[in-house]
């Protein structure tokens, strides 16, 4: 193996099902970020997941004036610190860089986030952790 671990989006851009939330990334300007030293956890939507969203959602998130609203939705998608499944305990609260709150659950060995489930833990990169997750997690709106 190579000496260096792909940054996050590196990690995402090689991972064929991730491709979606490459784009998404671009169109929110969130690569350089997200390429940062961190450690960040990101928690990741497939592109199945994704597609699942109601019709015209995505097209419609991807545009530039949406641009706040999808930095919205990915930043509820990162944490700061790099938490390995192991880390999260049923329960637990976890603060996204938007601000609000993930609620972790756990079901035997599964991990769920709020309605998400990870179906692939502890993916490392250089700058942090990738768990990949089957929904795309809205941010709860209001106060």
């Amino acid at each position: 193996m190579t000496a260096e671990a792909p940054t996050i989006v590196e990690l995402a851009s090689n991972t064929p099902n991730l491709s979606t939330l490459v784009t998404a990334l671009q169109a929110a300007d969130l690569v350089t970020a997200m390429q940062g030293a961190g450690p960040y956890t990101v928690f990741a939507p497939t592109d199945e997941a994704f597609a699942a969203l109601p019709a015209g959602t995505l097209d419609n998130l991807l545009k530039p004036e949406n641009k706040q609203q999808l930095v919205d939705i990915l930043t509820y998608h990162v944490t700061e610190g790099s938490a390995m499944a192991a880390d999260l305990s049923d329960g637990m609260k976890v603060k996204t860089l938007n601000g609000k709150e993930l609620t972790v659950m756990m079901e035997g060995d599964k991990v769920m986030l709020n309605e998400a489930t990870v179906t692939t833990p502890n993916v490392e990169a250089s700058n942090g952790v990738v768990h990949i997750i089957d929904k795309v997690m809205l941010p709860p709106t209001g106060m």
